[in-house]
């Protein structure tokens, strides 16, 4: 009979424990786990995931900055990435000399996650008395490159270069300019004006 009312109470003991566990500490868990942060928040399903004047400000490490705004926001998610559509964008990136390139476009894509930023439309580039003109810039953190692409026109003060390519490496502004076939020529066209 002893070892009965050992076993009934031993019971009663774990099955308390187990309901005291349920109540106060399961509870707890599914209440972390429900917590949003504000930009989760942002991108839950909704009609209207439009934002005016967003500015995002990014240190890419302790010498290089990327500020980028636009005038008008849309955020997606995509696979748990937040992806921004902009329109009207200007972007900055600063380095260690804190001397601008600027980028300007109609529209851009920005992923939240890693930086990476997809330029559209009517794209100038600044740098300097450097400019370049085209349709397309795909800038990547990743790779530390902006690649510029079709209709491509670079003016500087000695001339203007006509080439289906760009690239600028971000951390040295080393620049390669080429043609996407390899037979065809990178035109170039100097100012008749400049002194020698």
């Amino acid at each position: 009979m002893k070892k009965i009312v050992q076993l009934t109470l031993l019971s009663f003991i774990v099955l308390a424990l187990t309901i005291f566990y349920k109540i106060y500490f399961s509870k707890e868990d599914n209440t972390n786990s429900k917590s949003f942060t504000p930009s989760e928040q942002l991108v839950q399903p909704s009609e209207n995931n439009l934002i005016k004047n967003l500015k995002y400000e990014v240190m890419l490490d302790r010498n290089n900055e990327y500020i980028i705004t636009a005038d008008s926001s849309e955020l997606i998610n995509t696979g748990g990435v937040e992806i921004i559509k902009m329109q009207i964008v200007t972007a900055i990136i600063k380095d260690e000399n804190k001397i601008p390139l600027i980028i300007k476009s109609k529209f851009a894509e920005y992923n939240n996650f890693n930086y990476n930023t997809k330029f559209r439309e009517n794209v100038s580039v600044e740098y300097l008395n450097h400019k370049i003109f085209s349709d397309k810039i795909d800038l990547s953190f990743e790779n530390n490159v902006a690649k510029i692409f079709e209709n491509v026109r670079y003016v500087g003060s000695d001339g203007t270069i006509i080439s289906d390519n760009i690239e600028i490496n971000l951390l040295t502004k080393k620049v390669d300019i080429f043609m996407d076939n390899k037979n065809d020529k990178v035109e170039l066209n100097k100012f008749n004006n400049v002194k020698h």
